[in-house]
């Protein structure tokens, strides 16, 4: 593939260069909270500033590829839900050279989450309303991915992905309450969310909470794109 881009390249011969970036917002919950990972940058410029996870696309790689190494690397997880946010190509948005940014986000199960990759990227999970100032515009980078999580998990349950594989019915309302930023009511919760029939309920309990437990519940992917082929929507908030 090299080779072929090298005989190609007189085609172009003319037109500007630039660096094509990925950034990734990378998503957890930590049972009551949504959390994002943010690494202290190794390198000028902007070094020792805060910032999100990104990597430049390599001549080998696709987009999505990108991202997936890039996701691995900060956090010893693979296979995630991911999805791409949109293209950042200001003309100055990066001090050190012409950037367009191509933006994504990743969510994961923070229990998957290798912690020795905290120290070696010094890296930490803050709360996505405590983040402070992030380096160029990384900001603005957060703020439209809650806004496209919060469509998303209006009309598809990809929130599934920040729990783990079993999880209760107030574990998944929290996780709701979290991404909504306001309380639901736990009666219409349960009644709408059994009420699609996308949950198969375990005989096992979660009795950290209480003597009497809550029940596991696990996301049943079969039979919600069964429900898509016969025209279901997913309307859930």
């Amino acid at each position: 593939m090299q080779k072929k881009s090298k005989m190609m390249s007189h085609y172009y011969q003319d037109e500007d260069k630039l660096y094509v970036s990925v950034d990734c917002i990378i998503l957890g919950f930590n049972g009551k909270e949504i959390n994002v990972l943010i690494i202290k940058r190794k390198f000028e410029p902007l070094k020792g500033e805060r910032s999100l996870m990104g990597g430049f696309v390599r001549c080998n790689e696709s987009l999505d590829e990108t991202v997936m190494r890039v996701v691995a690397d900060y956090t010893g997880v693979e296979d995630v839900y991911m999805e791409q946010v949109g293209a950042y190509g200001t003309v100055d948005r990066d001090p050190a050279d012409r950037v367009v940014s191509i933006v994504y986000y990743a969510l994961i199960d923070m229990q998957m989450f290798d912690e020795k990759l905290k120290k070696q990227h010094n890296a930490e999970w803050v709360n996505i309303n405590n983040v402070g100032t992030l380096i160029l515009d990384h900001n603005l980078f957060l703020d439209d991915t809650i806004r496209l999580l919060k469509r998303r998990t209006s009309n598809r349950p990809v929130g599934f992905n920040l729990l783990p594989e079993k999880f209760t019915l107030p574990q998944l309302q929290s996780l709701y309450e979290a991404i909504y930023q306001k309380p639901l009511d736990k009666r219409n919760f349960r009644k709408k969310i059994l009420g699609i029939d996308i949950l198969d309920k375990l005989n096992n309990k979660d009795k950290s909470a209480s003597k009497k437990g809550a029940y596991y519940y696990q996301f049943n992917k079969k039979k919600y794109d069964n429900l898509l082929e016969n025209g279901f929507n997913f309307a859930f908030i």
